[in-house]
């Protein structure tokens, strides 16, 4: 009996330990997962919801579903080879004007993000506190460069749980209205059904999905995991220098490729510890790898189950991300379509903001606006961070992130300073996002089904199947979304 209960204790606290350990790897997913629910994101589902009730529930929820296949991919991309996706680009593009030529539309499209969500955070200090577009834009870069000055000094862990907490405030924001005007539920089951209702519905689709599955969360997402797991700096081995933390390590080979070279005949470099190889030790109850027991090239060499181990609650972590990403969306729109349904003005920020301080008062009209601040908020430091990356990974030039921020500040400042129409500006960074989404798609989906980038971990034929389709489904509908776009519709 006693033999029992110390079995049953001993798994209990295995369960425990085992529990502790997957939800301290969680939180690389939920950062990325903050482009989902940006001011672009705020504005196309409550248009939507406003303009044509329930019809397109079925595309939020298709949307957020193939932001977790392209999501899972990119975080897996930098778990297993312990380097982001532009700077494993980086290395394959070897023609230099090629690889600045990638490097100028991804950096196009990083700054277009950004405008958008500058604009946002601005808009909702406006509509809080009545402050100048201009100041509000100046405000909201200089709270992102105090966010992306933690990310700096502190390193992943503190930066993530500073935009988890915004991801809160924007959660509670955007949802709570639906609690006092709550939807239909038989009518929000019918827009499950795919269909449209003319070419502004589809135009609306097209903008709903291209603000959903957004670059340079593409490019953040692979960067974060390699940076929270690990990367180079924590593989390094005693011998070598170590970055300083908050610092984006230099890119270099990982095993797969190191391996696939010398197969080829072509490989004399000496193997580099990758990524997550010692990162991963940290959650192993393995003893660890002691000298002069291993060869050097085993003893950094990451070894297969753990990698598992990571990817499992790298799945999970991208789960928890796009449900509450996804339920916030779907929440917006319901709040549009069981509450303003056929209101004027609500294809802007401003006009559904007044529009829900007329159907469900100020109370829920202000903690809108504050949700579209944490939005803006926590969506441009994510921003910066992908665009510093991208840099660093393809031009191998490495800017401190603040720098980096002052810089991308300057094209929202401009269209702030010159009175440019806020929507309008949102709009046009969208129709900008759609030349970038097929630069960021279609190589995730190539180098994660290559042995040579992932080995073992490549991706499984029916989930290359699904990253196809679901690139070709999105480039598609962001055609049609400039075509639209471009024709006035």
């Amino acid at each position: 009996m006693h033999l029992k209960l110390w079995h049953t204790s001993r798994m209990e606290r295995r369960t425990h330990t085992g529990n502790a350990r997957l939800i301290a790897l969680l939180g690389p997913a939920l950062v990325a997962g903050v482009a989902y629910l940006d001011p672009g994101n705020v504005a196309v589902n409550m248009s939507a919801g406003a303009q044509f009730g329930y019809l397109l529930v079925w595309v939020v929820v298709l949307a957020n579903g193939m932001a977790w296949l392209i999501q899972y991919l990119s975080a897996k991309l930098g778990v297993v080879t312990g380097q982001s996706l532009a700077q494993t680009l980086g290395r394959r593009i070897r023609n230099p004007w090629a690889r600045r030529a990638y490097w100028l539309q991804a950096e196009l499209i990083a700054m277009a993000t950004d405008i958008a969500e500058i604009i946002g955070g601005a808009v909702a200090l406006w509509l809080l506190f009545d402050i100048p577009l201009l100041v509000g834009g100046l405000i909201t870069g200089a709270v992102s460069m105090v966010l992306l000055a933690v990310k700096s000094r502190s390193g992943a862990r503190p930066f993530e749980a500073v935009i988890i907490a915004l991801l809160a405030i924007i959660s509670l924001g955007f949802t709570v209205g639906l609690f006092i005007g709550p939807p239909d539920p038989a009518e929000a089951a019918s827009g499950l059904l795919p269909r449209f209702e003319g070419t502004q519905s589809v135009l609306l689709a097209a903008s709903i999905l291209g603000a959903t599955v957004m670059p340079h969360a593409i490019y953040a997402h692979s960067a974060l995991a390699r940076d929270r797991f690990g990367g180079d700096v924590a593989a390094a081995p005693a011998s070598t220098a170590v970055p300083s933390r908050g610092t984006i390590p230099e890119p270099r080979q990982n095993h797969h490729e190191i391996a696939a070279s010398q197969r080829k005949g072509r490989g004399s470099e000496t193997p580099t510890p990758d990524g997550p190889a010692a990162a991963l030790e940290e959650h192993s109850t393995d003893p660890p790898h002691r000298a002069g027991i291993l060869s050097a090239a085993a003893a950094l060499a990451p070894r297969p189950h753990l990698i598992r181990r990571l990817l499992r609650a790298t799945r999970l972590d991208v789960t928890i991300a796009l449900v509450i990403a996804g339920t916030v969306n779907l929440a917006i729109l319901l709040l549009g379509a069981a509450n303003l349904p056929g209101v004027e003005g609500t294809d802007s920020l401003e006009g559904a903001h007044a529009a829900l301080s007329a159907g469900l008062g100020p109370v829920i009209a202000t903690l809108f606006a504050v949700g579209l601040l944490a939005s803006g908020l926590a969506s441009t430091s994510v921003g910066a961070y992908a665009g510093a990356e991208i840099m660093q990974g393809l031009l191998r030039i490495r800017l401190p992130l603040l720098a980096r921020r002052l810089i991308t500040l300057i094209p929202a400042i401009v269209i702030l300073t010159v009175g440019f129409d806020p929507t309008q500006a949102l709009v046009l960074s969208q129709v900008v996002l759609s030349f970038g989404i097929p630069f960021a798609l279609i190589p995730l989906v190539v180098l994660t089904a290559q042995r040579r980038t992932l080995g073992e971990h490549r991706n499984r034929w029916w989930t290359t199947a699904l990253g196809w389709a679901s690139s070709a489904f999105l480039i598609a509908l962001n055609v049609v979304l400039l075509v639209l776009t471009f024709a006035g519709a």
